[in-house]
């Protein structure tokens, strides 16, 4: 209607969110999946041709198939933010400062490239990365979300790492990749959407939208289709407090970003939490339709990437923070970030649409 906007200006817009349904239905899989190891914020999970690797702080870790055992491999100066492996075994990985390293060395990047959440190798050895933000660390993502950042972008790095090349630029925080033959497949975390792009770039093309939490990272199934990380929750008090920006930025300015009104990895029991108009507990008891700033969230996409199932861990429970899923052996590995934990979910084959 033509007057819309000029009536939006008085009567404002409505706040939705996307509800947990068909598809997202909520359940316990996640709560309830076994435990593999209780590892300190357990991030990136990946299977080159004879070991697991998982990532844990500074701390570069192997695993065996089994499960049963848990090593450490290197120890890096900072905080490694993503890990990618090659179909050769080539390793990249870089570090919450800045850097980008393959077998070791480390790469010369453009000086915006400052922030890679996630990257992925196709089947030429060409590296893809994911910038989340030109000007805020991988840390700070709750920080870029509560100032609206847009200035994400995508790369990708030659073989040789000497060529780095933009694909895109102001995206909002993108923090997943995947390489399928011919195109990328991107999460954007703060428009709640994947979206496709040719492999040279080009005009992104959307994919799924109206995501019910920030998606994150993308991991492809031997079975078609591809597996995603939601590493947060939406809920509408958020999604109100990014519409007032003078109360936003009040307080970004005088409150511990701890007890912020923004999403979280990590479930929180300290009475300071903001409680949502008692809408989170009732009696001492954290109800698990709580509208929480922290969840559990693994998504299973078809090969049109459409969600088929979900396996979730609600407000009430421990494993949130869902930051990497991988296919082990035809099990489904998955790294509680907010939990602390490294989770078996199960044979594949035996996963339903839950």
């Amino acid at each position: 209607m033509i007057f819309d906007p000029i009536l939006n200006l008085f009567r404002g817009r409505a706040i939705t969110i996307p509800p947990y349904d068909g598809a997202f239905r909520p359940n316990t899989a996640l709560e309830t999946a076994e435990i593999l190891h209780e590892v300190a914020a357990p991030d990136n999970l990946c299977q080159t041709k004879d070991r697991i690797l998982l990532t844990s702080g500074c701390d570069l870790l192997q695993i065996d198939p089994a499960g049963a055992a848990c090593m450490s491999l290197a120890v890096y100066p900072a905080p490694i933010t993503s890990l990618a492996i090659s179909p050769d075994g080539k390793q990249a990985l870089s570090l919450a400062d800045g850097r980008l390293l393959i077998d070791g060395e480390t790469i010369q990047l453009s000086p915006e490239i400052r922030c890679i959440t996630a990257l992925s190798f196709d089947a030429d050895d060409h590296l893809y990365l994911c910038n989340g933000s030109d000007s805020r660390p991988t840390t700070d993502w709750a920080v870029d979300l509560m100032e609206k950042g847009c200035r994400g972008s995508v790369w990708q790095i030659s073989p040789d790492g000497r060529q780095p090349n933009c694909l895109a630029r102001n995206l909002a925080w993108p923090s997943g990749i995947l390489v399928q033959q011919e195109r990328l497949v991107v999460s954007e975390g703060w428009r709640h959407r994947l979206f496709s792009m040719a492999k040279s770039g080009g005009q992104p093309v959307p994919m799924l939208d109206k995501i019910p939490g920030y998606p994150g990272r993308l991991t492809p199934s031997r079975f078609g289709g591809a597996w995603l990380a939601i590493f947060a929750p939406r809920n509408r008090l958020v999604e109100f407090i990014l519409q007032e920006d003078d109360y936003r930025r009040d307080m970004m300015r005088e409150i511990p970003r701890s007890q912020w009104i923004a999403p979280s990895l990590v479930p929180s029991n300290s009475f300071l939490d903001p409680l949502q108009c008692g809408a989170i507990k009732t009696m001492g008891v954290r109800k698990p339709w709580a509208p929480g700033r922290s969840y559990g969230l693994a998504v299973r996409l078809d090969a049109e990437l459409q969600p088929i199932a979900s396996y979730h861990s609600r407000a009430d429970g421990t494993h949130h923070g869902i930051t990497s899923i991988a296919e082990i052996d035809g099990h489904i590995w998955v790294a509680a970030c907010g939990g602390n934990r490294l989770l078996d979910l199960g044979a594949v084959h035996e996963l339903g649409a839950v």
